[in-house]
């Protein structure tokens, strides 16, 4: 088992608190819920302190968190980091002007958008968002970013789906994400 160790040397399994639905959404795949995480107001307090002890120093201005699993623990990281929050969307439910990115995904493409007004260049951001599987999300919002001249970029995932790789993770990968739970 994975564990976390805190700075007060308090452990908590999160692997425990993470239910595993096999099949899901196709077969063959083996779906990390993270609402069961949630519903346990030590492991959601965990892994937010947690989120916040790495990032604190940063002095991060903005948490873009990915739908829609980011918006959750997105929201609190803002809060804690006192930094605003920008969600990031998938195509069409953003109602004012967006900047966006199209991405490969296994067996097509998708786009993702974030409002235009936003982010500015100046901005310290953190990403965050539930899971790192293929990184072809995390990679679309990077590519945003530099779009933007955003230079001050970090990464923070509840989860790695570690035995995946892919270009696009090893581009997030060389900024070292903060990742609590391995698989």
């Amino acid at each position: 088992m994975f564990h976390v160790e805190q700075k007060t040397k308090s452990i908590m399994d999160l692997k425990s608190k993470i239910r595993e639905i096999p099949d899901f959404p196709t077969k063959g795949i083996s779906f990390k819920d993270i609402t069961t995480l949630l519903k346990d107001k030590q492991a959601f307090r965990f892994v937010t302190d947690e989120i916040v002890t790495e990032f604190k120093d940063k002095h991060i201005s903005k948490v873009l968190g990915i739908e829609s699993r980011g918006f959750i623990f997105g929201g609190a990281l803002a809060l804690e980091l006192d930094a605003g929050f920008v969600p990031v969307r998938k195509k069409g439910k953003l109602p004012a002007e967006v900047i966006s990115e199209i991405y490969e995904l296994e067996y097509g493409t998708d786009t993702i958008e974030m409002h235009s007004d936003a982010i500015s260049k100046e901005d310290v951001v953190l990403i965050h968002d539930d899971l790192l599987a293929t990184g072809g999300t995390a990679n679309a919002v990077y590519n945003i970013l530099k779009r933007i001249g955003v230079k001050n970029i970090y990464f923070s995932f509840v989860c790695d789906l570690e035995f995946i790789l892919t270009p696009q993770k090893e581009v997030i990968q060389k900024f070292n994400p903060h990742i609590l739970v391995k698989y």
